[in-house]
């Protein structure tokens, strides 16, 4: 008999390719990426296709009025670079501007956008094809229309209370207040011309030039603090990625303002504990969730604007940390956490964060695109919450993004909201070497799941042997307050017996659940040239190669 060990098999069989591979949340998204590849550009192309497109087929998740992260392989550099565009709160944001509803919904909840100088700086620096042809699959959806999918209709119909407390809700709904339904046809026209002019114009237009005046005046027209000045002085920054060592490969994400240090500390803790990992066994669960949980409390603590606040990046990532913080497992017993985010009070029996300083020596979408020089280009962008703040600019077509929302208020926070200041940001795309070569790309949606969930579809392929299909498929779960984690129905019952038995406090979620995220994977054989795609049945998920 085989030791191989067996793994529930996928719905849908991984995607192949030997010339390049895109994956993203819409299959009209990642073939626009697959024509940029197919007339002769490269995955720096192919990303800002992807990107642009999912702009109009999935309006409520991204686009030029949201922020993002990258992760890109060079391959001429043989270097892995962030960069960051993930937006800065206007000058004016004071504290005391805001409520935990206007930070949510409306003109006062945006940041300034960073996707536009996101995607145009990756192409500037590495594209091949002309800006204007990038655009022109959007521009094409936006004009002549696109499938509203099942996923879409209901998406929409579940922002449309939000939307229809702004004019700008005809963008998405009819007369009578109604979302499109599925089947049906919706077009966009305002968003093409600005895409257009984007296209046309670039960086210079969106942040300086005429349609930066449109966005500051619809934006100040309904009391937001947007000025010429926040928009004219932003750029996207280049920057180091962070990465640790995993049982021989090196998994590398986004540094802070990314909160993506709890993907790796996870991974870290779950390095050290030995014999290594056991699928879907409930001894291997139950220190999956408690290490979750410890990592979660410390990105709490410390995670912020590395401009504002001491990110001890070093002792948390640490070998030595690692190995405290696991000491503090009760192999036997479920931890009770606070919560996913900051909370002024907090249980008395909730775990309290470790001290890594003495070890220093949703709406949200991900994609990639991968070619056959070896470039991969990992994407996580978002708007925040369903179309963002609600609002979109003028006669712009734009929605701006409402990720003001995850700033704290509360003195004490790390994460509090100020002037200039990037907020502390759950997105966080991965990359994966094995022997110096790239391996494979994993990131999904899901706000502070992201964090929770990412270790677990990419353990299923570092220590499972999983394809990317099947690692993204197999069910996850999310730890929230307290000893409270959900899982998908998929998990077995014994399993989940057995852990209620330890003290968690089991929540059965939907079989698919989109609350465990939508991932998208790709994986490089850089010896055959082979190329595998995998996406996430829980959205519109599509990987597609040639």
């Amino acid at each position: 008999m085989s030791d191989t060990p067996i793994f529930p098999a996928s719905n849908r069989p991984v995607a192949m390719g030997v010339n390049g591979m895109v994956a993203s949340a819409h299959p009209l998204a990642s073939q626009s990426g697959l024509r940029m590849l197919m007339q002769g550009g490269n995955a720096f192309d192919a990303a800002v296709a992807t990107a642009a497109t999912l702009n109009v087929v999935e309006p409520y998740m991204s686009g030029v009025g949201g922020i993002g992260l990258a992760l890109a392989y060079v391959a001429k550099e043989n270097r892995v670079r962030a960069l960051n565009f993930s937006g800065r709160a206007p000058q004016a944001a004071e504290p005391s501007r805001f409520t935990e509803d206007t930070k949510r919904t409306g003109i006062l909840a945006p940041l300034v956008p960073g996707n536009v100088a996101g995607w145009l700086t990756l192409h500037e620096a590495y594209g091949l094809l002309e800006r204007e042809r990038l655009f022109e699959p959007a521009v094409g959806y936006a004009e002549g229309g696109f499938p509203i999918t099942n996923l879409n209709s209901s998406m929409m119909a579940g922002s449309a209370h939000r939307l229809a407390k702004f004019h700008s809700a005809s963008i998405i709904l009819d007369g009578s207040g109604r979302s499109p339904k599925a089947g049906s046809r919706l077009k966009m026209p305002l968003l093409a011309e600005s895409l257009k002019a984007i296209a046309k114009g670039g960086q210079e237009t969106y942040y300086r030039g005429e349609l930066a005046s449109r966005i500051v005046k619809g934006n100040q027209d309904l009391g937001g603090l947007f000025t010429t000045d926040d928009l004219a002085t932003y750029e996207a920054v280049w920057q180091d990625p962070i990465s640790v060592d995993y049982r021989g490969f090196k998994v590398y994400t986004t540094p802070p303002n990314s909160s993506g240090f709890q993907i790796l500390q996870t991974l870290k803790l779950l390095g050290n504990l030995g014999s290594g990992l056991s699928f879907q066994h409930p001894d291997t669960l139950h220190l999956f969730m408690e290490s979750v949980k410890l990592c979660a409390t410390d990105r709490i603590k410390y995670a912020g604007d590395p401009d504002h606040v001491q990110i001890p990046i070093e002792g948390l990532l640490s070998d030595g940390y690692a190995k405290t913080q696991l000491e503090r497992i009760d192999r036997d017993r479920a931890a009770a956490v606070s919560g996913e985010h900051f909370a002024r009070q907090v249980a008395a029996e909730s775990l309290r964060p470790g001290s890594p300083e003495e070890f220093s020596g949703g709406m949200t979408t991900h994609f990639a695109a991968a070619d056959r020089d070896g470039n991969v280009v990992s994407i996580t962008q978002t708007l925040g919450g369903g179309f963002g703040s609600a609002v979109a600019m003028g006669d712009t077509g734009i929605f701006l993004n409402n990720m003001c929302y995850w700033f704290d208020l509360e003195e004490g926070s790390p994460n509090r909201i100020g002037p200039g200041k990037r907020v502390d940001f759950v997105v966080a795309p991965t990359q994966t070497f094995l022997d110096q070569k790239f391996y494979v790309s994993m990131g999904t949606p899901g706000s502070w799941g992201i964090l929770q969930t990412t270790p677990q579809f990419l353990t299923n392929v570092l220590d499972f042997g999983m394809n990317v299909q099947e690692a993204i498929e197999a069910p996850r779960f999310r730890c929230f307050t307290a000893r409270s984690v959900q899982m998908e129905e998929r998990f077995p019952v014994h399993v989940r017996r057995s852990l209620a038995d330890r003290g968690h406090d089991i929540a059965i979620v939907a079989p698919w659940s989109p609350s465990v995220g939508g991932a998208q994977g790709i994986r490089v054989d850089m010896d055959s040239g082979v190329f595998q795609g995998g996406a996430d049945p829980r959205r519109d998920g599509f990987a597609i190669g040639f």
